[in-house]
Parts: C-alpha cells; structure tokens; sequence
C-alpha cells in the first residue's frame, strides 16, 4: 500500500518509519494508525529488515498524541461502538500498540513532544533516545482521554509502578533529563545528531548475528509478567530452537576459539 500520513524508508537493512503530520505535531489518526500497522508488519515480514528505527517529522515532535480533531467528532452511540470494536480488534487505535509479536530490534528516536498516544508509541519500541529538547507526559489526561495504546501496561514496566502511576495520575511534563533519569530513555543527544545516533547505533545492532537477538527479545516478551518458573521453561524453549538453527551459537564459539570471523549462513533469520 502507499502512505499518506508516515514515511517508510528502507537502507540496506534498516526500516526507518516516519510519523508524518509535522503541521500537526505528527498527531496520531485512524489513517495514520492503518498505516502503521501496515508498515510494521511489512518490516516484521522482510527478511531483509533487521532493525526498525522511528521517529516524527520536523524538529518540534515525536508524537503530541491522538489527534483530538478527530477524537471530537466520536458524538454518537455508533461512533463510540466502533471505536470500542476497533480497541478490541485492531492492532491497536492509535499504531501497531496492541500487538506483541516484533521479535526484531526497535529504536525510537524522539525528537521533540512525545505526549499522550505518542507517549504510548514510544513505550512500544524498544529502545528510546532523545534529542535534548524532548518532552514526554500522559496530557491526555487533561481531556478525561484514557490510555488505550498499551501506556497503562508498558509505561510501568518501563520506568516502575510508582513512577508510571505518578505520570499517569498527574499527567505532567517531563523534560529528557528526567526521563533519563527514570529510565524512560536511555541517552540524550543534540538535537542534530539524534537520527546519526539512532542509525549508529542501528548499524551495530545489524553487524550482530540476528538469531540470538530475536530469540532473547521473544522470550522477555512472553516470560514478562509470568511466574519465574514458567518465564525459565520460555527461556529453555527459545535456547532450544536456536540449537536448531542454521546460525547456531557453535559457529560463533567456533569462531572466537579460532580467531576468524563468524560464517552466519542464515544471518537475518
């Protein structure tokens, strides 16, 4: 499918996707999240794709949320059965937020407001740096607009009950500093060198052998918020499946004891 509301870029093997609504601060719509879910499946799908990285158009914003233009329209007892149908049913209202099944690296480079649905995006990506003049708070609050993109969900694991409590309750403002500081991203760079950061740190992520990544990111997924038990037989499970595998752990063992470069015959998958 073409794209209206985002960018879809591929180099070599990194997808970059671009919230592209940059005279709305990238607010997030019906058509811009049927986009995205068509986007991230196409990156999930290809072989070729081993790390995804996403961010907003312009130099204001990541994602300033849903946009409430459309969020106002929602008057009748109809329109509210359909966007219940589309929160149960869809891969999520406002992005791919309700799916759990992206086993490659994801990187989101924030470069600017990451509000509300943004916010949630952001949480649904692996990886987070932020440009300096980044800022990030649930401001939906302010409008009685439930999280409904996974924010209730991800945003403590992320950075602790306590704290995504605190954020979500009050829905303040949060500059970069502070969510380094509680874990909401993991570095902070100028804003003119946020995308050469995230595809440097892109590329070194692609020179590694995918396998293992996929694997261990499967299992987080699965054994998160599981018994300890239960998350040590997914682990087991995923360690045994990669025993199977042309790019089986021996080859990089082998490697290391004979000072040589590692032959991944099945690299990307």
């Amino acid at each position: 499918m073409g794209y209206n509301k985002i960018l879809y870029e591929k180099k070599e093997h990194i997808v970059i996707i671009t919230l592209n609504r940059p005279e709305v601060h990238n607010c997030l719509s019906l058509e811009t999240a049927s986009e995205l879910h068509q986007a991230w499946q196409t990156f999930r799908d290809d072989d070729d794709a081993f790390v995804a990285i996403m961010t907003g158009a312009g130099e204001k914003a990541f994602s300033a949320g849903w946009d409430l233009k459309e969020a106002a329209q929602l008057t009748s007892m109809g329109d509210f059965d359909r966007q219940r149908a589309n929160l149960y049913n869809s891969p999520g209202p406002c992005g791919y937020t309700r799916r759990v099944d992206l086993f490659k690296p994801t990187i989101g480079a924030i470069n600017g407001y990451c509000f509300a649905a943004g916010l949630e995006t952001a949480c649904t990506l692996d990886i987070r740096i932020a440009g300096e003049h980044a800022e990030f708070g649930c401001l939906e609050r302010r409008w009685n607009i439930v999280l409904a993109d996974g924010g209730n969900v991800r945003l403590p694991m992320i950075v602790g009950f306590g704290r995504a409590l605190e954020l979500i309750i009050t829905g303040r403002r949060i500059n970069a500093e502070e969510a380094l500081r509680i874990g909401l991203v993991t570095e902070i760079v100028p804003a003119d060198r946020l995308m050469d950061r995230a595809l440097e740190l892109a590329r070194a992520i692609c020179e590694l052998p995918q396998g293992a990544i996929r694997a261990d990111k499967e299992t987080v997924i699965r054994s998160w918020g599981r018994p300890v038990s239960e998350g040590l037989f997914i682990e087991a499970e995923m360690a045994s499946s990669m025993l199977m595998r042309q790019d089986r752990h021996s080859e990089g063992a082998s490697a290391f004891i004979e000072k040589r470069r590692p032959d991944w015959k099945n690299f990307g998958r």
